[in-house]
């Protein structure tokens, strides 16, 4: 307990320092929120238009749609704002600068990790709630403590998944010599996260339920509050699945890192 304690001393004087050197430059700070708003709001415009000429998608109105719309932006909000550093970690690792922090009495992952804080993700999370409150209202359900706590732990769950694949996609670097274009794919299914696994074929579905597991970033725990009298079996494992799978992205991002010898210059 202590310890947990120390490392959240530590996150909060580095988050802090880190949101301040960007504040300095407001200009790029503001302009950076905007974009993500403006980037989110003609997604939003898309769905719109979409469903002026289908009153729905296998079977999905038009405010569930919106519905796991908003539930993924608050589900990617902690990668966008906490993680984010693992775009920079190719970069690092090819420099020889991420030698740095095989020198330092801390965890190797949680030092490099909270380096970098995105406050583009704050922009994406009020979206996204936004979004999701409208989208709950417009289907009226219900409004109390266990829906909200379900929705809590959901959206939780939902968080770790993408979180993990992106540890996974970063840490291809250690192994392999041109990893750049693995993060970028895996960041592209971000896209496929916001729509019902049920649109796609039964062969897309087994990939992204279980090699690419992005069913889970909105679809399996949002059906907890969306579709309570449906619920299936991947729903109530998803918060376990997700904390086994961060473990596994863990692992192999702290084995690639222990391999590290730096560029041998």
């Amino acid at each position: 307990m202590s310890k947990l304690r120390f490392y959240l001393k530590i996150y909060g004087k580095i988050i802090v320092q880190d949101i301040k050197s960007k504040m300095s430059y407001r200009s790029d700070f503001i302009i950076s929120i905007i974009g993500i708003l403006l980037t989110d709001a003609s997604e939003l415009l898309a769905f719109y238009i979409t469903f002026l000429n289908f009153p729905s998608v296998c079977g999905w109105t038009y405010h569930e749609m919106l519905f796991l719309y908003g539930f993924s932006l608050i589900a990617l909000t902690p990668l966008q704002c906490l993680f984010d550093n693992n775009w920079n970690l190719r970069h690092y690792v090819y420099d020889g600068d991420f030698i740095k922090y095989c020198f330092r009495p801390i965890n190797i992952f949680f030092y490099f990790i909270s380096e970098d804080f995105d406050t583009k993700g704050i922009g994406q999370f009020f979206v996204g709630l936004g979004t999701l409150i409208y989208a709950w209202t417009k289907l009226r359900l219900s409004v109390n403590f266990i829906s909200i706590a379900l929705l809590v732990v959901a959206l939780i769950s939902a968080s770790l998944f993408m979180i993990a694949i992106m540890n996974i996609a970063a840490a291809t670097c250690f192994y392999l010599t041109n990893s750049g274009y693995v993060i970028g794919t895996m960041s592209k299914f971000r896209d496929y996260a916001k729509y019902p696994v049920t649109i796609f074929s039964t062969f897309f579905r087994l990939i992204f339920t279980f090699i690419i597991p992005i069913a889970f970033i909105a679809y399996y725990p949002s059906l907890v509050v969306l579709r309570p009298e449906k619920i299936p079996i991947l729903t109530w494992l998803s918060p376990v699945y997700g904390i086994f799978f961060f473990y596994i992205s863990y692992k192999v991002w702290m084995l690639g890192a222990s391999k590290y010898s730096g560029t041998g210059s």
